[in-house]
Formats: structure tokens, C-alpha cells, sequence
């Protein structure tokens, strides 16, 4: 059964007439993305093109996807909206709160313990708001949503970053923070400057070891980590068209990686097998009926680099399997040369630890073919050398791959299998060492390997493969194995070989599940309550952010000058942190503790102006604050990559960080600080950057003529008594600018609900 079946239909009924529009109006052929962006403005149908990358849009999503940890500030932030329900189709799901620690059970139940009162609120507010709430143990969002919620041709946004998942089922799904989940539950617009588009054409069929995790872990390293900044990345071509749509999915999911604001393959045969896999023929055969608009133009791919901005092309026939890392996940090596680049970088050649699952990689095909893998492991007498887990996406794919035998199969090999959770992926880990700050590789089916992401430790040196790819080498214990080539001594002492992975899309004996965990709201929300405690430490309800003063902001303290890649993990780090993610002030405490200082190189580090004294990053900025003195901070390039976190803009929001000026943003994040009414600022000559001194007291100037496209001063009055100035470029429309004046989106939106009550 399809879930919010007449919305989509009302999708399709005006997807005819809405494309017939946009064509007409763009005078040319049309991608895919076109096609599903132009049918989802605001205005309805199109009366103007609109110019990619430089234009603002306002679009109607269809959906909204929050997950836990995002969800509590979001749901806080749309209780002050003052609706009484939400105004388009909204879910939520407990995937990130359950650390693991033992096995999925025990993990579970303590989660259940640990985080009842977090389940407790969200729970309450999905009841009272009309949405639906999937309890813990029933998935991760991105895999609860392919295999229930995304459609071809439709728009969701969701408060994560790999929101793009969806893309695998032919949607344009796109990651953004709370403030923004919180405008389309409130029944507003949503704005997004109109992406420029890659298009990725893929010919040829996978073969023998790789996988469609390979795809994506060599488009990651052609495009580098914000190679996709401002673009949206459309698959297309026979290769496109041979993938199941889970290993679509996984592709799409994995942009997220190369900045892109979204990935969307076009709707096939594939994408139609997998929605009616999962019970929703209705879906497939409605789509059906308007298929010729759920893919690009017949022109568009016939000539790409006519109607692409970029146009990469991947023969899957020759396409090599891929292990990305450390560290970052662009750092692309093919498996021939892997071993190579271990021993050449010095990296630990010792595998400790593999892991597969997770959102990007948890489907039935990824765990069947890795469960071939494991199989061969019992079979030919291998010892994994190894540690080794199984983070199954869903209860769904959990509850049938344990009914066809594969779980058996993995803990036959050694493994342990955990709770449908993010788990270690978003360092929900408590890894079993004995020196948690050794040196030391791991290697995972995930998406993302920052420096101390999954365990905490900055000497773990982070790899991502696909699961097949992972199994191969966590048997063998060493990232010196190539399986195509090499072989493993068996208990017998015989050298043996690993055949190549088999494995199916789909189970032959259909999806089976006892429990898929959802819970559907209250059909009257009215006389459901919301109560959070004062006095809680994980759950806070949020005040309103101050309006701007209305002049010049001036003589800002310097927070910090983060030098290098400074993500969101940097910024607000997860693993033990998520409990307070319900909880502003509490959580503020791990603001920017992970970046790197440029003026002594360490982290949480940082000079206090107010006494000379150096200490951490929050507790300076605590000092500032309680003094009434605003603060600056320095960034480099794309400063805020990673989850859509908004706590990452809301933490210096609160702070009293008053703007953020770097060489250049990460999509998300620059719209989040602009959500909160923070000043989102590059430097016009990112050579600035060096003239900026530890000891300065900053201006930001011009904000009397705050215009979009009109640059703001920046004025540096160094300890010496010199002065110097430089201009700074935004890319605020006047929308954004009004967000600015009044505090933060969230004070419009109250404002409005109030005027129309």
C-alpha cells in the first residue's frame, strides 16, 4: 500500500500541462530536472525561464523527512509557527539517537531507555501535528523513505544531507535544516537558487566485482568533495537504465559527498520493479501514465552538452572498483592501485574493523551480495581477521534478509549485526579498543569518512568501499588485498581465491516484515499535549532570535580563524552530542570545538580578547556574550560541508556570533546561517583572508544599504592601532535580507500566523 496516494496523483494531474508550460516558456528540450523543478513552482505553471545559478526560485515541495536528531529543532522551531497541522505530508524517524555498542537488541533496548523522553516529545508532536512517526528500530530515514514515501517525478526536502536517496526512485530530494522543513510545514514557499546541472551519462553494464557504490565513488573523485556545489547531478543513458533502483539510490545518496544539491536518475523499468516490490503497483502504474515526462528529453541526451552545464561520461563495462579515503571521501583509488597508495602514504595496512550498511548502502542487493562474499568465507575455510558488523537500513530489508538466511550467513563469518540505525556512521559508536587514540584503519560501506566521524579518534584512518568490497578485505584483514587478483591462506594452509559477488535485487519470495514500526498521527490533534520540562537537559523550547538593531554592526571579537576543512562535524560535532540536539544551550557547547585554530593549530583553542587568556571556543564566546560584545568567524573554503545540521547556525546564532565571512560555503549550511538571521559572508579577494589578525576587532559596514549583489565592508582594527578595510560579496536576495532585519525566517513566519489568526 502507497502512502499519501492522492497527493501524488494530484502531482501527476498537473505534470501534463505543467512541463507543456516550461517547455514553452524555456523554448528548448528539457532535462529531467527541469521537468520535476518546473512542475513544482509555487506560481504554478512557468511564466518565466528561470537563470541557473543565478536565479531564486520558489517551489511547492510535496514532502518533508526529518529524523531525529534534526527533527527535535525543527519540530520546536514549528511549534512557535502557530499552526495546527502540518500543511503538507510530513514524517519522522528515529534512526540516529541508538548508539552501537553490543548488538541490535541490547542497543535497542538501551535507546528505548536512554532517549524516551526525546521519543517521548517526538512522538507527541507527530501525534498533535499530523505526522507520521516511525519508532526506533525501524529504520533510517533515507531507506524508510525509498522504500515508502518517494515517487518518480515528485519534490521532498528533509533535514539531512543525504536526503538525495530518494533520487534512486526518479525525485528530486534535497537536504536542508530545520528552519526550512519548518517554512513548507507551515505551508510556505520554498526557495532555492535554480541549480546548474551535471549530467552523468553511463554506458555499458556492471560486471563481476563492481557495484553502483563505485559509480559515485569515482564521480566523487573527477567533481572533489564541492565539485557539485550549486548543481544538480542527473544520471542518464543504458548504463543509467541497468541499475536497480536501490543502487540508484545509493549514487544519489553519495552526492550528497561531492556538495551537489541534489542526484535524480529518470524513471524505468527498474524503478517501476522496485515500486511494486515494495507494494506500490498502484505508484508504478500512475506513473506509468505519465512516463514520458518522468525523464529527460529524447533530444536533452541525445546531445548532453547542448543542455548540461558539465557533461562526465562512465563506461560501467570497464568501471573498476573503488576504495575512497582517508578522511575525505573524494580521495578516489582504484582497488589496482590501492594497495599501492597505503603503503606509498604510510597508512595503517592493517584492516581492524569493517563495516557495511548504513543509509548508503543497506539494501537486499548490497546485503545478499556481500552475504556471497561471507559465505565463501565458511565455505573455503577463512578466518576473518578482522572485526566485522551489518547495519541493516530497515526493518524491512532486516526482517527478510534474515529470512533467506544471509544474517546467519554474516554472523557464521564472525559478524555482528546491529540495530537499524545510523549507528557508527554518524559516530553513534562505542567501538571495543584497547587504545581509542591509536593509529589505525577501518573500512566501511558508508557515505562519509571526516577525520574522527565514526569513533571519535582523528587517528582512525576512515576508508569507504562498497559492501562486497568491505566483506573481501575484512576477511583478509589488510588493505594491501586486491580479491580480483589475490589470494587468501585458508585454516588449512591452502591459498584460495574469492569468486566474484552474486547477489539479487530483489527477494524472490517478495519483502516480509512483522513490525515496519510506523505510527500514524492522531486524527484530531487538538487534544493532544506537548509537554517538555524546564528543567530537562536534553529538550529546550526555543525564544525567538533578536531583530537586527538596525545599524552597522561593530567592534565584533574575533571567535576563531578556522584554517582547513572545517564541516559541520567541526562546527557541531554528533556522536555523543546528539542527546542534546532537543537542547539549544546545552548543545552550544560543542561549537566549533572541532575546528583548527590558524594561529596555533590546535582545536577548541582560542585567544579570549577580554583577558588574553586562550580557552575554548564556547566558553569564549559565552565570555563575549555575557559582556554584550558581538563576534566574527573566519572560515576557508567550503566551510560548513557535510549534514544539513542546523545546530551548526544556530549554536554562534545563539553565541552571540553575529556573521561567519569565509572563502566559500557549502550549499546548506550558508542558507541555514541565513535562516537563523546570521551574516553569510566571502571574501571578495580570498587572499583576505591572511590580512585578518588574531587579535582584531572587526566592522562589518553597509548594512544601512544592505542590496543583494551590493558588497559589505569588512573593517579590521589590529591591536597596533592600524586599521585597514576590504569588501565582502553575499548572495542574499531581498527575501533573505528581510530574514536578517526581523532575526531569522522563523520571526516572519510567527509574525504572519499572528496577523492572520
Amino acid at each position: 500500500m502507497a502512502f499519501d496516494l492522492d497527493m501524488i496523483k494530484r502531482v501527476y494531474d498537473n505534470y501534463g500541462s505543467r512541463i507543456e508550460a516550461a517547455r514553452e516558456i524555456v523554448g528548448k528540450p528539457l532535462t529531467l530536472t527541469e521537468k520535476i523543478l518546473y512542475a513544482h513552482l509555487w506560481e504554478g505553471n512557468a511564466t518565466e525561464a528561470r537563470e541557473r545559478g543565478v536565479t531564486y526560485v520558489d517551489f511547492a515541495p510535496d514532502r518533508v523527512a526529518m529524523q531525529d536528531a534534526t527533527a527535535q529543532m525543527a519540530l520546536l522551531q514549528f511549534m512557535q509557527a502557530g499552526r495546527p497541522t502540518v500543511a503538507v505530508p510530513s514524517t519522522v524517524h528515529c534512526d540516529h539517537l541508538i548508539q552501537a555498542k553490543v548488538g541490535a537488541n541490547e542497543d535497542l533496548s538501551t535507546a528505548n531507555t536512554q532517549n524516551k523522553e526525546v521519543y517521548d516529545f517526538l512522538a507527541s508532536v507527530s501525534n498533535k501535528y499530523g505526522i507520521g512517526f516511525w519508532k526506533p528500530g525501524a529504520g533510517i530515514i533515507h531507506q524508510v523513505v525509498l522504500e515508502n514515501y518517494a515517487f518518480p517525478g515528485g519534490m521532498m526536502i528533509g533535514t539531512d544531507s543525504h536526503t538525495p536517496n530518494a533520487g534512486g526512485l526518479g525525485m528530486i530530494a534535497i537536504g536542508v535544516g530545520g528552519a526550512d522543513a519548518c517554512d513548507v510545514m507551515a505551508g510556505l514557499a520554498w526557495e532555492l537558487k535554480f541549480p546548474k546541472l551535471i549530467g552523468v551519462k553511463l554506458t555499458g553494464k556492471l560486471s563481476g566485482w563492481a557495484s553502483a557504490k563505485d559509480v559515485i565513488l569515482k564521480v566523487a573523485g573527477i567533481l572533489t568533495v564541492k565539485g557539485g556545489t550549486g548543481y544538480i547531478v542527473e544520471y542518464f543513458g543504458e548504463g543509467a537504465r541497468s541499475l536497480s533502483a536501490t543502487g540508484k539510490g545509493t549514487i544519489c545518496n553519495m552526492g550528497a559527498e561531492i556538495g551537489a544539491t541534489t542526484s535524480v536518475f529518470g524513471y524505468d523499468e527498474k524503478i517501476a520493479d522496485y515500486l511494486k516490490g515494495t507494494n506500490r503497483t498502484d505508484i508504478a502504474n500512475l506513473a506509468d501514465a505519465v512516463k514520458e515526462h518522468l525523464t529527460g528529453d529524447e533530444e536533452v541526451y541525445t546531445n548532453p552538452q547542448t543542455y548540461f552545464d558539465q557533461v562526465i561520461e562512465i563506461d560501467l563495462s570497464t568501471l573498476e572498483p573503488h576504495v575512497n579515503g582517508p578522511f575525505t571521501p573524494d580521495m578516489a583509488w582504484p582497488i589496482s592501485k590501492f594497495a599501492e597508495a597505503v603503503r606509498e602514504h604510510g597508512w595503517p595496512q592493517e584492516l581492524e574493523v569493517g563495516l557495511i550498511g548504513s543509509c548508503t548502502n543497506s539494501s537486499y542487493e548490497d546485503i545478499s551480495r556481500a552475504a556471497s562474499i561471507a559465505k565463501q568465507a565458511v565455505d573455503k575455510n577463512l578466518q576473518a581477521k578482522a572485526e566485522f558488523t551489518i547495519t541493516p537500513g530497515s526493518e524491512l530489508v532486516r526482517y527478510t534478509v534474515e529470512r533467506d538466511g544471509y544474517l546467519k550467513t554474516f554472523e557464521s563469518m564472525g559478524g555482528v549485526v546491529l540495530a537499524n540505525a545510523c549507528g557508527p556512521c554518524i559516530g553513534q559508536w562505542a567501538r571495543h579498543s584497547t587504545d581509542p587514540t591509536r593509529k589505525n584503519s577501518i573500512l566501511t560501506s558508508f557515505n562519509r569518512n571526516f577525520k574522527a566521524r565514526n569513533d571519535g579518534n582523528p587517528n582512525t584512518h576512515a576508508f569507504v568501499a562498497s559492501p562486497e568490497i568491505v566483506t573481501a578485505l575484512t576477511i583478509a584483514g589488510d588493505l594491501g588485498f586486491n580479491p580480483l587478483t589475490d589470494t587468501l591462506l585458508n585454516k588449512d594452509g591452502i591459498q584460495v581465491k574469492l569468486d566474484e559477488p552474486q547477489g539479487l535485487e530483489g527477494p524472490e519470495k517478495g519483502y516480509a516484515v512483522e513490525d515496519a514500526g510506523y505510527q500514524a498521527p492522531a486524527e484530531d490533534g487538538s487534544i493532544v499535549s506537548v509537554v517538555v520540562n524546564p528543567d530537562s537537559a536534553r529538550l529546550q523550547l526555543l525564544d525567538p532570535f533578536k531583530a537586527w538593531e538596525g545599524t552597522d554592526i561593530t567592534g565584533l571579537k574575533l571567535l576563531i580563524k578556522a584554517k582547513g576543512k572545517c564541516t559541520t562535524d567541526h562546527i557541531s560535532m554528533a556522536g555523543p552530542w546528539l542527546k542534546f540536539r532537543g537542547h539549544l544551550d546545552n548543545i552550544s557547547n560543542n561549537m566549533l570545538i572541532g575546528a583548527t585554530n590558524f594561529f596555533n593549530e590546535k582545536a577548541d583553542n582560542v585567544k579570549n580578547q577580554l583577558n588574553s587568556e586562550y580557552g575554548s571556543v564556547p566558553a569564549t564566546a559565552r565570555a563575549y556574550k555575557a559582556a554584550g560584545i558581538g563576534s566574527i568567524v573566519i572560515g576557508d573554503e567550503n566551510y560548513g560541508e557535510g549534514s544539513s545540521r542546523e545546530h551548526a547556525a544556530m549554536e554562534p546564532r545563539h553565541l552571540g556570533v553575529r556573521a561567519i565571512l569565509v572563502k566559500s560555503f557549502a550549499r546548506i549550511h550558508e542558507t541555514n546561517l541565513k535562516k537563523q538571521g546570521m551574516l553569510a559572508l566571502t571574501f571578495c579577494n580570498t587572499n583576505d583572508y591572511d590580512r585578518i589578525l588574531e587579535d582584531d576587532v572587526i566592522d562589518i559596514v553597509g548594512l544601512n544599504e544592505f542590496a543583494p549583489a551590493q558588497p559589505l565592508t569588512i573593517v579590521l582594527h589590529h591591536a597596533d592601532g592600524n586599521s585597514e578595510s576590504f569588501n565582502v560579496n553575499h548572495t542574499y536576495n531581498e527575501q533573505q535580507i528581510e530574514w536578517f532585519k526581523a532575526g531569522g525566517a522563523l520571526n516572519i513566519i510567527r509574525q504572519s500566523q499572528q496577523q492572520n489568526a
